[in-house]
């Protein structure tokens, strides 16, 4: 099994690849889909735009520099402060985070694990 696996995502005609443990990349993908399934409900006016999860691949040879390839723990801690700041009143955003940190938390272990 390849160590890690990628995923690309799209916001507008932004496209982004995010390196995941393999062993972690269902749970990103996962949880982009409830997160989207779920952002439609957010009645904040500072909700952050969620790109789409549009494919993953174990390899990756970037040939042009145009799409950037951020670290899989990077990417979850910036999503987590994103929805950290939503100021929501209508809805029970905790569900949402408490499903991001759990993966910021497991991500968090691995990274400690392969570096130890």
């Amino acid at each position: 099994m390849p160590k890690y696996r990628y995923g690309l995502l799209k916001l507008d005609n932004e496209l982004e690849f995010v390196e995941m443990p393999a062993t972690h990349m269902y749970q990103l993908t996962a949880l982009n889909r409830r997160l989207h399934k779920e952002i439609e409900k957010l009645t904040a006016g500072n909700i952050p735009k969620l790109p789409h999860m549009i494919a993953e691949c174990d390899d990756l040879d970037v040939i042009d520099n145009a799409c950037p390839v951020t670290n899989g723990l990077s990417y979850i801690n910036s999503l987590e402060q994103s929805f950290a700041s939503i100021q929501e009143k209508a809805y029970p955003l905790v569900s949402l985070l408490t499903e991001i940190r759990a993966l910021q938390a497991q991500l968090e272990q691995w990274y400690e694990d392969e570096e130890g």
